[in-house]
């Protein structure tokens, strides 16, 4: 079966990931030119997601493979991104992610990929839909992310209002899985 245009962008954003991580790694104050490709590429990659999003809408492309690797191409790049940018000591004014910012998104994305396989096993079938807040939530990410690469001095707002909507997306979707599993529950208890 061969890939819509919209899944082939979803395939480049994931193959964009190992880039974005070496541009991060291979940094030094010396080499400061990585940090803005760094910047480059995550943001094409974010872009790639608009764009991959808006043709599966509007030219009915949407797959059940599109389905699953769009959310999991953002998380393999915020999830990558948060990782790199945290090990990075030596960014021009010093200003990078704490640990509990990290550990905080990293956490939401366990539990939410964990009760995903839990439903998935349960009801036999995952449909993945974004709330308002998960939209909000990957939106204050990245905001975080491009912070960081630009070493913006007010960046400890954005991670604030991102671990907020974490917290409140991550509730939200707990609350959604568990109505899907008690749902699938009755409908085998009435069998």
């Amino acid at each position: 079966m061969a890939l819509n245009f919209a899944n082939k962008v979803t395939i480049f954003r994931i193959l964009a990931v190992p880039f974005f991580i070496a541009s991060v790694l291979y940094y030094t104050p010396q080499r400061d030119v990585l940090r803005y490709i760094s910047l480059g590429i995550f943001l094409l990659a974010v872009i790639s997601d608009v764009v991959d999003g808006y043709i599966a809408r509007t030219r009915r492309q949407k797959t059940k493979g599109g389905a699953i690797l769009d959310p999991l191409a953002d998380k393999i790049l915020l999830i990558s991104a948060f990782i790199c940018l945290y090990t990075k000591n030596n960014f021009p004014l010093g200003i990078k992610f704490p640990l509990w910012v990290i550990l905080f998104v990293i956490s939401r994305d366990v539990i939410i990929l964990l009760g995903a396989m839990i439903i998935y096993i349960v009801y036999g079938e995952l449909e993945i839909v974004p709330t308002r807040w998960g939209k909000l939530t990957t939106f204050f990410q990245t905001a975080s992310i491009i912070g960081i690469l630009l070493q913006i001095n007010f960046s400890f707002l954005i991670w604030y209002a991102t671990v907020i909507f974490t917290a409140i997306s991550g509730f939200g979707y707990i609350k959604k899985g568990i109505k899907v599993l008690n749902v699938a529950n009755g409908a085998k208890s009435n069998t």
